[in-house]
């Protein structure tokens, strides 16, 4: 195996980033990635709502080493997924821009696969472990730790040339590369998407509480959406992107070439009426591969319902 300096491995693995066809990637030392215990704190005052997942990984979560131990770096990369909504029709819901193709753990997984396959063969007896939101990693707090972005005050990581736009994906290795530096703050005093959000889920800056997030609403609750929710769901029947939408980094931003991640037809704006009224293999058909099956066809239901409700009471005359 040939030799290279730690600064040139660390070239290769950026240059193998973007022949995989990664907008951008940065790399961080591995170790503690949670010090003041935010995750923690997060979770004791019940922001996570009943997604308890979070809450028996929360140490995984914190410290790459006990995941892959003997973890030296985080490898971590960014994949645009930015193209412009379809005009909406009446009588039809919203759809969070992530989820309008292709899930896009399918599209990534494979080229992040890849890349850590380059990454391992870096060093000798190298090993990684790869995930794209899905595994017990901090992926968020990884990404400004290796300078792709700044945690804006919505909680999202962002980014001069794509805002918000983009996925992520984390490559923990035993290969020692070159770390970089995190990217400044650019939010300064803007608290448009803290102003913006409909239920003021966002309780403090880069703080958002689950129990009040439409996203967290209309995809991960299992149960009715409470009343006061619903009444300012403002459209949306999966997920929700009004703080994205109105943050001045996300107004000129690069339209994605991954063709995979283009609305489909009817899932950018689907009509509510199609969604209330679609049997469970109509569902499969139009829906298996894509995000959407998260939140499953008795939770469209509900949302294509609370939505079409909302729509119902905002058109009644006032008497």
């Amino acid at each position: 195996m040939q030799s290279h300096s730690r600064a040139e491995i660390t070239q290769i693995v950026k240059d193998a980033a973007t022949d995989a066809g990664f907008d951008a990637c940065g790399v961080a030392l591995a170790g503690e990635i949670d010090p003041d215990n935010r995750l923690g704190e997060w979770l004791r005052l019940g922001y996570h709502a009943d997604m308890k997942w979070i809450e028996t990984s929360r140490e995984l979560r914190q410290n790459a080493q006990l995941k892959l131990p003997g973890a030296r770096s985080v490898v971590v990369v960014a994949r645009n997924y930015y193209s412009p909504r379809p005009t909406r029709e009446s009588q039809t819901g919203l759809v969070s821009r992530y989820a309008w193709g292709r899930d896009y753990h399918r599209v990534l997984l494979k080229p992040l696969r890849g890349l850590a396959k380059r990454v391992a063969a870096m060093a000798e007896g190298a090993q990684t472990y790869c995930c794209i939101d899905s595994g017990p990693v901090m992926e968020k707090a990884w990404a400004v730790r290796a300078g792709l972005g700044w945690m804006g005050k919505n909680s999202l990581v962002l980014r001069r040339d794509l805002g918000s736009w983009f996925f992520l994906g984390i490559i923990l290795t035993t290969v020692e590369l070159e770390p970089d530096s995190p990217a400044a703050d650019q939010c300064g005093r803007c608290k448009l998407c803290i102003d913006a959000c409909p239920t003021d889920a966002i309780v403090q800056p880069q703080v958002v509480d689950s129990r009040r997030c439409i996203s967290y609403h209309t995809i991960e609750n299992r149960g009715e959406i409470p009343n006061d929710i619903a009444a300012n769901s403002a459209g949306w029947v999966f997920g929700c992107d009004i703080c994205q939408e109105v943050c001045p980094w996300n107004k000129r931003v690069k339209l994605t070439t991954e063709s995979e991640f283009h609305a489909r037809e009817g899932h950018a704006n689907p009509s509510l009426l199609h969604l209330e009224n679609l049997t469970e293999d109509e569902f499969l058909d139009e829906f298996a591969g894509t995000p959407i099956m998260r939140a499953k066809l008795t939770g469209m239901r509900r949302n294509a319902r609370m939505v079409r409700e909302q729509i119902s009471k905002k058109s009644r005359p006032v008497v």
